[in-house]
């Protein structure tokens, strides 16, 4: 029978510590959380207790179809001092990952995922002199300490995220408006990057390392030489720069993709960005739904010559139909992409339960399962859809009701 995505593509769905594990008190986005004058709504506070409720977590997703997942390790556990680990935050991140393992799911393990332990961030996050040292040193004790039980592992979760929203956009912290400042700490990500994955495999060299970068489909909001302009450089810090920058022999050996929308880039907009234009469909976020363009930018990632993994995909929405049309659309595109010839081995989506959406707080549902006051579980509809895609790599059972699923 005719099958959409090969029979070793991976299947899953992704979280992050601080989105969902609760309590994580010593990191820079606690302190933003609780600042008088700061863009998050409100405090992460317990999340949805993954922390403690791990093995169910996984077991849920197993049992949903999933053959991967994506979670990441928090790193102010983990190091709560300069040079200081851990061993009993160590012990339990052994402990989660050998439940994830006893699953049989593979798991593909963040390092830093947006949150900065408070001391790294006191001393100047990415802006002080000896970051990637001191980042290469968390990446080769972690590794060390874990490696057998990290089949993949992903360096820096959205670099260009961390430097436009935390240093151009002052929307994470932290909080800075400096047009400068956000093309350096970019280009010190990268740097962080090619460093982490000499680090990764020195420790533990059977674990293969990626990047996961987030791109947007960019496109000037008018036809005119200031606009177009304009483009061009914001595509190039977005996208183009940590595409062309993966380059030499601590490139990785793999590439996070992270789709989620079309936007639109207005020079003359404070926000550097523009609405998407009236009439086009929008999520709880604002942000465009645009499935094609996820086939663009695979293309255009492919162009690195790295295997890609669809890191991250999803919709923010309380209307499950929505969650299911998003799938549909954006699968579809997927597996036009690998007809195409592009080289994509696995799709996670984003995210495996409503959680912390950082400064938006716990307003936008993009999880395939909801979670109720008391931290239950409530799985979707759209769960079941995406692990009978799953199970047959087929396309058209998405919207096939069964019992079965």
């Amino acid at each position: 029978m005719h099958r959409d995505f090969p029979t070793d593509f991976l299947w899953g769905a992704a979280t992050s510590a601080h989105q969902v594990e609760g309590g994580n008190v010593n990191n820079d986005w606690w302190d933003f959380e609780h600042a008088p004058a700061s863009a998050a709504r409100e405090s992460s506070g317990d999340a949805i207790d993954h922390f403690h409720r791990y093995a169910e977590d996984f077991a849920l997703l197993r049992q949903l179809g999933h053959t991967a997942h994506r979670l990441s390790l928090e790193w102010s556990r983990i190091e709560p001092a300069p040079g200081e680990f851990s061993r009993a935050a160590v012990a339990h991140y052994r402990r989660v990952l050998t439940a994830l393992a006893g699953t049989g799911m593979t798991a593909f393990v963040t390092l830093h995922h947006f949150t900065l332990p408070r001391w790294f961030a006191a001393r100047g996050g990415w802006l002080a002199p000896d970051a990637v040292h001191l980042f290469t040193r968390y990446c080769r004790h972690v590794t060390a300490e874990l490696g057998d039980l990290m089949p993949f592992v992903c360096t820096i979760n959205e670099p260009q995220m961390i430097a436009l929203h935390g240093y151009l956009e002052g929307y994470h912290p932290p909080a800075l408006t400096n047009p400068v400042l956000w093309k350096r700490v970019g280009r010190t990500l990268l740097d962080a990057h090619h460093a982490a994955v000499g680090a990764v495999r020195a420790a533990s060299p059977g674990s293969r390392t990626g990047l996961a970068v987030q791109l947007p489909l960019l496109a000037p909001i008018r036809a005119d030489p200031a606009c177009d302009a304009f483009h061009r450089t914001m595509r190039h810090e977005i996208v183009d720069l940590y595409l062309d920058g993966l380059t030499g022999p601590d490139r990785g050996d793999w590439l996070g993709v992270q789709y989620y929308r079309k936007q639109w880039v207005d020079p003359a907009s404070p926000t550097h960005f523009a609405d998407p234009p009236p009439g086009t469909p929008v999520t709880q976020m604002g942000w465009a739904v645009h499935p094609d363009g996820l086939r663009v930018i695979l293309h255009r990632a492919a162009a690195t010559g790295l295997p890609l993994y669809v890191t991250e995909n999803g919709i923010a929405t309380e209307d499950d139909t929505e969650r299911l049309d998003y799938l549909d659309g954006h699968l579809t595109a997927t597996a036009q992409a690998i007809r195409e010839g592009v080289d994509v081995r696995g799709y996670l989506h984003w995210s495996a339960f409503d959680n912390f959406e950082w400064s938006e707080g716990y307003r936008p549902k993009f999880g395939l399962s909801a979670v109720s006051d008391d931290h239950t579980r409530v799985v979707k509809p759209s769960a079941h859809a995406l692990a009978r895609v799953a199970r047959t790599g087929r396309l058209d059972v998405l919207r096939t009701e069964s019992r079965t699923s």
